[in-house]
């Protein structure tokens, strides 16, 4: 039933918000791989946060059947491959948001096609020409698909016209579908059974399969989600994965359908799903190969994959100092199911313990401050998040510093290096002098605008990173009226004349607040986060001072007053020196409370260098 040259293995990969999970609801419906009453929508996305949000911050493998009804099948080559009708199709859905791209690149690598979703309502975004040049470079079938053209504002042509212009398709392999009514999905997937090729490998050489995912369960340990390349895995086999050099046991073995269903093996070119009974989460990282233990001599590991470079830093610390074992334990396990984080214990003296963790974006960031908050119940605090910058001293040795704390005395810094990358903004023509100015606001440097078609153009930018991950984003979209979309790669450090903002709350030096930036800014960014600092620090019973400090230099300076509690108020006439004897007390008692007074500073304050 499950020949090889029946599967077909393929992923869906599209910009943010353009339908790829209720186009893969469809999919589901269609092949009968979920009954009508357990139907809902966005049904791979299995994580509430991905619900709420109405993103896919996940990949999510399944497997579906299908049969085709008379007719002939065959490859983009022409040869024919099958008299069989039935069909085992392996869907893979990925994320559409720029900070999880490494997970697209996981899909890509257990595929051999990709179905290319465009919004005909919004055309081609910055995401999409992204994805596309990932597939490419993976040498993938692309079936480029125009959805929602069920809407009244859906211009097909123009789309199709954009897809032409920008990737050189052909009328003919554009295809046109509603994710919502289900209009043409069937087409899709008779497109993928004739131009996807089925996997390759052999089922007699040694097992070789891909991690490509994995999670962690309480009772079974680690699960790893496999792309078998070469050979086949039965259950109760002793496995070895090849690059941690650890034995397992495969206990249960299986597919998803799309909830774990096991099964009596699986198969070359197949994807699925091993328990190993692991019990520590880095012996089964994703990238690494599964094989026999007995073949583990001969077989040779899988390219796997790039060892993805964190673009963001933040610091995570728990509210309290008795729940960091169990932020250590959680941070491990997460870890696990997110290949893209990378973390590493660090004491920050005015906060405690913690761990400096690298994310990929924004919103990487925030999604996994949440799943640490929801789904290990921990109260946490994070810094503001900073870059890497590489610093090269008065002595020629260098270091990489991941926050301002780091930062050596300036009078030792010969050079410092920061990070910059090619931005690429895809917008309507309007909007393109608005965009200019906030680009050039950050320091851009502008390449080159191209034409994708009449009214939408393709903007290049060379920019830091740090001034992207502030509020570029924000200002953007606001700046576009919300049509503009944005991608961004690295491209080199460069050298760049960089100075530490230092803020003082009430005279001390609060290190997680400090921010690095260009020095031609410095003095205004500083007035502007004590602003913004004075209305977020809580008033205390004594006058607490905020200022903001480059060097030795103070360059803005704000004043939070004091609470003042109305000391006389149980006073009911007699001498007006009883009044004036209890109004001195006080003030002699705030003048005390300002030298030993402890301020309390929010969460909030912390990420206001965010919302300036």
């Amino acid at each position: 039933m499950s020949q090889q040259e029946n599967i077909r293995n393929f992923c869906i990969i599209a910009h943010i918000d353009h339908g790829k999970s209720t186009l893969a609801d469809r999919l589901l419906e269609i092949t009968n791989t979920v009954l009508k009453r357990d139907m809902k929508s966005q049904l791979l996305d299995q994580m509430d946060l991905e619900r709420e949000r109405g993103i896919t911050i996940k990949l999510q493998p399944v497997r579906m059947t299908y049969t085709m009804k008379n007719e002939e099948v065959r490859t983009q080559n022409g040869k024919d491959i099958s008299d069989s009708e039935f069909y085992i199709l392996n869907l893979i859905d990925t994320p559409g948001h720029v900070d999880f791209s490494y997970e697209v690149s996981r899909s890509l690598a257990c595929c051999e096609g990709a179905i290319l979703v465009v919004d005909s309502t919004q055309g081609i975004e910055a995401q999409t020409l992204a994805n596309v040049y990932l597939a490419l470079e993976h040498d993938l079938a692309i079936i480029p698909v125009i959805n929602k053209i069920d809407l009244p504002n859906s211009d097909r042509q123009k789309t199709a016209e954009e897809l032409k212009s920008a990737f050189g398709f052909t009328d003919e392999e554009i295809l046109y579908a509603s994710g919502k009514t289900g209009e043409g999905v069937e087409d899709i997937i008779h497109a993928v059974i004739k131009r996807v090729p089925a996997p390759k490998g052999d089922s007699k050489k040694p097992v070789r399969a891909l991690i490509f995912d994995s999670i962690y369960d309480i009772h079974r340990g680690v699960v790893a989600y496999v792309r078998v390349f070469d050979g086949q895995i039965f259950p109760r086999e002793k496995i070895y994965t090849l690059e941690s050099k650890t034995e397992a046991e495969s206990l249960e073995v299986g597919y998803f359908k799309p909830k774990m269903e096991k099964s009596a093996e699986i198969k070359t070119g197949e994807v699925g799903y091993i328990v190993t009974g692991l019990r520590d989460v880095s012996k089964a990282r994703v990238g690494d190969t599964i094989t026999l233990f007995e073949g583990r001599q001969t077989a040779e590991p899988l390219p796997g994959y790039k060892h993805v470079t964190p673009m963001v830093y933040a610091t995570i610390f728990p509210v309290s100092g008795d729940d960091y074992p169990s932020l250590r334990d959680a941070m491990e396990k997460l870890r696990l199911s997110d290949a893209s984080l990378s973390f590493e214990p660090i004491n920050i003296p005015s906060i405690g313990f913690g761990f400096r963790t690298g994310f990929l974006g924004l919103l990487h960031m925030d999604i996994v401050q949440e799943r640490l908050s929801r789904e290990y119940n921990l109260d946490l605090v994070l810094t503001a998040p900073s870059v890497a910058y590489r610093i090269v001293k008065s002595d020629g040795s260098e270091i990489t510093i991941h926050n301002p704390a780091e930062m050596p005395d300036p009078s030792i810094i010969k050079e410092m290096y920061e990070p910059w990358m090619l931005v690429n903004i895809l917008t309507p023509t309007d909007h393109i002098g608005p965009i200019m100015e906030i680009a050039t606001q950050r320091r851009a440097v502008s390449k080159d605008i191209k034409y994708i078609s009449k009214d939408r153009v393709d903007m290049s930018f060379e920019m830091p990173l740090a001034n992207i991950i502030l509020d570029f984003y924000d200002k953007l979209k606001s700046v576009s009226s919300g049509y503009a979309s944005l991608n961004y790669d690295f491209v080199e450090e460069r050298v760049g004349d960089l100075a530490k903002v230092d803020i003082l709350v009430a005279g001390e030096k609060v290190d997680a607040l400090s921010v690095i930036m260009h020095r031609s800014f410095a003095a205004q960014e500083g007035k502007e986060l004590v602003a913004k600092l004075k209305e977020l620090i809580p008033r205390h019973q004594f006058e607490i001072a905020l200022q903001a400090a480059i060097g030795g230099k103070v360059v803005a300076r704000e004043t939070i007053s004091a609470l003042r509690k109305d000391v006389t108020g149980y006073l009911y006439g007699g001498d007006v020196t009883r009044k004036m004897k209890l109004l001195n007390k006080q003030k002699k008692g705030k003048k005390r409370m300002k030298k030993i007074g402890k301020v309390d500073i929010p969460q909030e304050a912390f990420l206001a260098v965010l919302k300036k």
